[in-house]
Order: structure tokens, then sequence, then C-alpha cells
């Protein structure tokens, strides 16, 4: 069989009546699945869980690391073996970067690049179509992007679904990065207009979200659709910055938390911080997530990062100046080729001094095709995983350590899941993992509130529990805050969105 990817008239033979979609990696493959999953719900179709036979499922491929692509292929054999005779749809970065070799795992399977992926969702919205939804109104509404959110809220959800939209605002990298597959698998930097973007968190808004993470591959690289390149991937010119269009998000519609994904660190501009410290104050949360990946300036020379690790501390220090209490996190890969005893522990200095608020370790993985494959000095696979195992155990003190500071403060939570003991789980502001009853024993799903933070959890050092104070009902016309009292009251400051002057249209 051809290895081809399948052409932009993509089709399935015939409606399904049930769905189930394997996901895996980075958040922008989960918003695009989100996507695709509430189109389906729209359409009246059931989704199952991926462990389930299903007559539809879509796989959604990661090929960041060799073991990425071998859970990739595993999902595929494992939905054939659940669902053997399903329309077998596989998508996503491993499909695009080696096609070839998920035709042999299932000759079968509709092979789907990122490029057509608009073609799976044109599929997905012709099903809503047949679902009749004419006559509710719902197929004049604009439809999402595969980067979007759902029309209108749906049961059956995921617990963060009502909770938190991921909308993506932009896809691809020309980075090229020497470890780095994913500019062959996703393409160059292409941003969504500033309207599309808008029109998903509207949707996001109006199906109960309360909180939007605004994410892309290189969501620093956002440009609204033209740029003129700056030094180390920023702009000198652009359609619309990154922080102008979150002004547009904040002056033009009620968002309430708006949250960054990973973005490069040379793409935290004074422009982005002056937004979250003024317009944003309250409402762009104070979480930062970004890439490190060595803490070593000869091994980051030889990654092709763009910045040295004098820059990446001054930028944290920057941060920590604009806004006290920020949270930190960065990624970090172990055993790049060149990376001995010595400058793994450089690494393992700078990232203690850094005191992050979170890490996430990564063992190198060789990509055919890249750069840092054909490097002398590769690194053997035991050292790889004692050099994670270290970082492993700092990444766990440095969540301890965030975790316990919050004790004695008041945060804003976002709950999402109910607990076997009873108490709601959610997120602060700065993503610590907070548990707290409820007052009165209501469905805390979904909810915002104030919560004294009393302690640390014993068996969990890096989740805090605390009281609820006040519960905050979802903003009310043009953003304006109206406080439920539940317990103890007590005012929460809030900065109300300013009016959008300039910036991209």
């Amino acid at each position: 069989m051809s290895a081809d990817l399948a052409p932009p008239s993509l089709t399935v033979p015939r409606r399904p009546r049930t769905a189930a979609i394997a996901n895996l990696g980075c958040r922008v493959n989960q918003a695009e699945m989100e996507a695709a999953a509430r189109l389906l719900r729209a359409a009246g179709i059931q989704i199952v869980g991926d462990e389930e036979p299903a007559e539809l499922v879509l796989v959604n491929t990661c090929t960041v690391t060799s073991v990425a692509d071998a859970k990739s292929r595993q999902a595929v054999r494992r939905a054939r073996r659940r669902s053997p005779e399903a329309t077998l749809v596989v998508t996503g970065c491993a499909v695009a970067v080696d096609p070839e070799a998920f035709a042999r795992v299932d000759p079968a399977a509709r092979l789907v690049g990122n490029e057509a992926k608009a073609a799976l969702l044109a599929e997905l919205a012709a099903l809503v179509g047949e679902a009749g939804l004419e006559a509710s109104g719902s197929s004049r509404r604009p439809l999402p992007t595969i980067s979007g959110v759902e029309p209108t809220a749906s049961s059956g959800h995921d617990p963060t679904e009502r909770t938190r939209a991921f909308v993506k605002v932009q896809d691809g990298c020309s980075f090229f990065c020497t470890y780095c597959i994913i500019p062959r698998a996703r393409g160059p930097e292409r941003s969504l207009p500033p309207e599309a973007v808008l029109a998903d968190v509207r949707r996001a808004l109006a199906a109960g979200h309360r909180e939007v993470v605004l994410t892309g591959v290189n969501i620093g690289t956002y440009d609204g659709g033209w740029s003129e390149r700056g030094p180390r991937g920023s702009h000198r010119r652009a359609a619309c910055t990154l922080a102008e269009l979150v002004r547009r998000i904040l002056a033009e519609t009620e968002v309430e938390r708006i949250r960054l994904s990973s973005i490069e660190p040379q793409h935290v501009t004074d422009e982005l911080l002056e937004v979250w410290t003024g317009i944003g104050a309250g409402r762009c949360l104070p979480h930062f997530h970004l890439p490190l990946q060595s803490g070593d300036d000869g091994v980051l020379r030889r990654m092709g990062r763009r910045y040295d690790t004098r820059f990446y501390a001054d930028l944290v220090a920057r941060i920590r100046r604009a806004i006290p209490g920020a949270a930190i996190h960065a990624d970090v890969i172990v055993g790049f080729p060149t990376e001995d005893e010595e400058a793994f522990g450089r690494s393992v200095a700078f990232i203690r001094r850094l005191d992050p608020a979170g890490l996430h370790v990564f063992r190198y993985s060789v990509r055919p095709g890249t750069p840092a494959a054909r490097m002398v000095g590769q690194v053997d696979e035991r050292a790889k995983r004692e050099r994670a195992e270290v970082l492993l155990r700092l990444a766990a003190e440095a969540r301890a350590r965030f975790a316990a500071r919050a004790v004695g403060s008041t945060a804003r939570v976002l709950f999402e899941t109910r607990e076997a003991d009873g108490r709601w789980l959610g997120r602060s502001e700065a993503n610590v993992l907070v548990g707290a009853a409820s007052p009165d024993g209501r469905s805390l799903e979904n909810a915002i509130a104030s919560v004294v933070i009393e302690a640390v959890e014993a068996e969990a050092p890096d989740r805090v529990r605390g009281r609820i104070v006040e519960l905050v009902p979802p903003a009310g016309p043009a953003g304006r805050r109206m406080p439920l009292p539940v317990v103890e009251p007590r005012p929460v400051d809030h900065v109300p969105a300013a009016s959008f002057a300039g910036g991209c249209r």
C-alpha cells in the first residue's frame, strides 16, 4: 500500500455511532483532539474511552522522542485490536515524519498529516450537519478551528473540559534546534488571525470555561499572520504580537483567567510582562513555562538554543521582580551528545540556583535526520537514566518547596475534580494543586474560590490543602466580578479590563 497521507477529500464511509480518541503528546495535540471530540459530540456521536471498542477511532501521534514514536505505533495496534472493524484515522507528528511506519503497522488505517488536519475537521463538521442541528440554530454559528473549542457545552465531559479550554493560536516552528524533529513534523510558523482566536475564546466562555490556556508549537512567534524577523527568533515588526493578542482577548472578552503554555525564554518580552502587570493583572496568571533544556552553556550552543544561562537567569529574575511569587517551570534534556559529567554537574548547579517551581525532565532521544543524531560524544543509556533520576529528585524537591511557600497565603483556585475523600481539587493561579472541602456540600466543579492555604499534604508534598472563604461566580457584564460570600467574606483584589486602544486589528 502507498504510505501517502490522506488528501483533503478524506471521508468516513458511514456515520459512526461511537468514537474513541487516543491522544499522545503536547498541549497542541490536546487542543486539536478536544476540538474533534466536541464536534463529534455535537453530532450526537458518543465518545467512549480509548479502552473501549468504537466505530470511529482517532489516534493523534507524537514524535518528540523515540519513546513517543513507539507509543504512537502501539496506540494504533491497540486501537485496531480493540475495534477491528472501525474506521481508524491516524494523524499527528509521527505520521507526518514517517507515514510508511504507520502504513506497515496498519495498512487499512487512514493517515492524515498535520497539514491535512483541516480535512479531518471538515469531515467532522459534515457529521455535525448530518445531526440535524439546523433546527436549533447551531449550524449557523461559525465552526471552531481544529485548534479551538466547541460551540456548545456537552455532557459526559472530561473533568477539565468545563474548567480550562486549550486554544491554539499558532502552529509550526522554524528554529531547528539540533535535537528536534518538530519543524519537519509541523512545518514553519504560522499564526491564526486574531479574529479567529477571539472567536475560539468566546466559544470557550459560552461553553462555561473559566480559564483559557493559549497554546502553540512555538507560541512566542505569534504574529497575526505577518512579521519581519529579528534576532533570536523575535520580530522587529508584526501584524499582531502575542502581547497585543492577549490585550485584545482581555479587552474584548470576559475571560476570567488566561494562562500561557510553554513559551521560549527570548519571547518573554517587556511588552508581554507589561500586559501581565497592567491590563491583565488578576486575569493573566503568574505562571511561566520556560524551556531551559540545559544549564550548561556549551550544551546549549550545541543544541542550537538561542540564549545562554545568563540570559535565562536574568529573565527569571526580571519575571520575579515584575510578578512576585510567579511560578517558573522549566524543561530539561539530559544526555545530549557531549554532555559529560562536568557539564551535567554545571547544569544541576544552575537549576538549583534558579529554584524553579517545577521541572519536566526528558532523556535525549536520537531523532534520525537531525544534526544531533550525527554528533560525536553520544551518551550511553545508563548515564541518561542516572542523570534523569537526579533531576527527577530535584524536580520533586522544587515542587514541594514551591507548594510550601503558599502556606498562609490566600489563593484563587479553579476547582476541577472531586477526590475520594470528598474534598475538591483544583489549581491556583500559580498552578499549585489545592484541595478543599465544599463549605455547604455543593459541587465545586468549575468553581473559582478564594482559599486560605493551611498546610502541605502529608502524602503529597507538592499539594496543599486549604479552607474556602469566598466563591467567585462567573464574570458578569463587562467583566465585572460579583463576589458571593460563603463562610468568611473578604474582598478580592481585581483589576478590571481597560479599554483596548491600538495593537492588532
